[in-house]
């Protein structure tokens, strides 16, 4: 069986398909993986088939936010040249493929495509709150402390305003796009591209799906990509000469070098080192004996061996943090990030940063909750029940 799994976004969009696709081989399947151009030598370093979509996206983390914000004519014509390219790029790599998974809500023309060409389609998300229900507000309406909550929230109200905001978005270039193929048009681009029995990625004890909810939800567990590369030299010996130190990391990520300072100082002020991750920002500290700026490393490797773990709330990040069992504090920026902030500060095992930019006192203050004893010991408890066979359990129901 041939397998097209499809993204567009950061490494936390195309790291969980190659752990799927991993398992798709494993099972004597043949996997093919359409994401963007960074992750070329990445995924064809495990041997896979890959087919590069759009710009690369690493520079995003650099680029200062637009301001204004694009108007709505500028994000439909953005989206119309969107559309056509995924028609275009994911319609070619379907080639000869006998299923897709799109993954990731960008995904605007994989379930055409799939509908196109006969064959079965799949839409998986990584955290519970980018699908419709009843029970939290759509994400991009989920900013941590400012989201309704509570039975009298209407999030149902505020889901039929979300799918107004994607075909008011995506509507006429999707259906520009089917037309032209000879597919009838679709009045609900949202529901459309979900499906009605989409996957969850997601571990169920750290991002639950939640019930009794309208969506008939398969929640896989997260999918982990298995990882034995040893730590560098550099990085063993750090954590050798000392006390576990603190990590932080904001992956893909915005941020500035301003932050870099801040979390140096930060672990200074409460007597620790820092290891600090590059990302996409390219954060860069001045290596001295009590700070190690790092590239991007084995995060299952090294997580079990810091003080405590400061990173922006991706869902892989998270999940990897949380199964180390480490504190945690998470400074989250958009999207789901919102949402893993507040299932670590409800979970009991670590800290929601306010979202604005960290300064070395507010990381201080969640770094000194975070470090407490009771909120370390909670971690290691939360730690033995997320579960890392997501991807089998995908792959499994796949092929089944």
């Amino acid at each position: 069986m041939r397998v097209l799994l499809s993204t567009i976004g950061s490494r936390g969009d195309v790291q969980p398909l190659l752990a799927l696709a991993l398992e798709l081989r494993a099972l004597g399947h043949e996997p093919r993986l359409c994401a963007p151009p960074d992750f070329r030598d990445l995924i064809d370093g495990y041997g896979l088939s890959f087919v590069p979509i759009g710009p690369e996206v690493r520079n995003t983390a650099k680029s200062p936010r637009p301001s204004p914000a694009p108007s709505p004519e500028a994000l439909r014509q953005i989206a119309a040249a969107t559309v056509a390219g995924q028609f275009e790029t994911v319609g070619a790599a379907a080639e000869d493929c006998d299923a897709i998974v799109g993954a990731g809500s960008l995904q605007i023309a994989t379930r055409s495509i799939a509908e196109l060409r006969g064959i079965r389609y799949f839409f998986a998300a990584y955290c519970p709150i980018t699908l419709p229900s009843a029970r939290h507000a759509p994400p991009h309406l989920s900013r941590l402390g400012e989201t309704p909550a509570g039975e009298s929230a209407d999030y149902g109200a505020l889901w039929e305003q979300e799918a107004r905001r994607w075909n008011d978005t995506f509507g006429a270039a999707l259906n520009e796009q089917r037309t032209a193929a000879g597919l009838n048009p679709v009045a609900d681009v949202q529901s459309h591209i979900f499906t009605d029995h989409p996957l969850l990625a997601a571990d169920a004890t750290l991002g639950p799906w939640p019930t009794p909810a309208d969506l008939e939800v398969l929640q896989t567990g997260a999918w982990i990509l298995r990882d034995e590369r040893p730590l560098p030299a550099d990085l063993e010996a750090f954590l050798e000469a000392d006390k576990p130190p603190v990590y932080f990391g904001f992956g893909s990520m915005r941020a500035t070098q301003e932050t870099g300072r801040a979390m140096v100082e930060a672990a200074r002020e409460l007597g620790f080192r820092a290891i600090v991750s590059k990302g996409w920002a390219d954060l860069a500290p001045v290596e001295e004996i009590d700070c190690l700026p790092i590239a991007e490393v084995n995060q299952q490797a090294l997580f079990p061996r810091v003080a405590a773990v400061v990173h922006h709330g991706g869902a892989g990040t998270t999940t990897a943090a949380t199964r180390a069992g480490v504190p945690q504090v998470v400074v989250p920026q958009l999207y789901d990030q919102h949402y893993w902030a507040q299932r670590i500060h409800d979970l009991g095992i670590g800290q929601a940063h306010p979202p604005v930019e960290p300064t070395a006192g507010s990381l201080v203050t969640a770094l000194r909750h975070a470090l407490r004893p009771d909120v370390a010991d909670r971690a290691r408890t939360v730690a033995g029940a997320i579960r890392s066979d997501g991807a089998t359990v995908a792959a499994q129901h796949l092929t089944a």
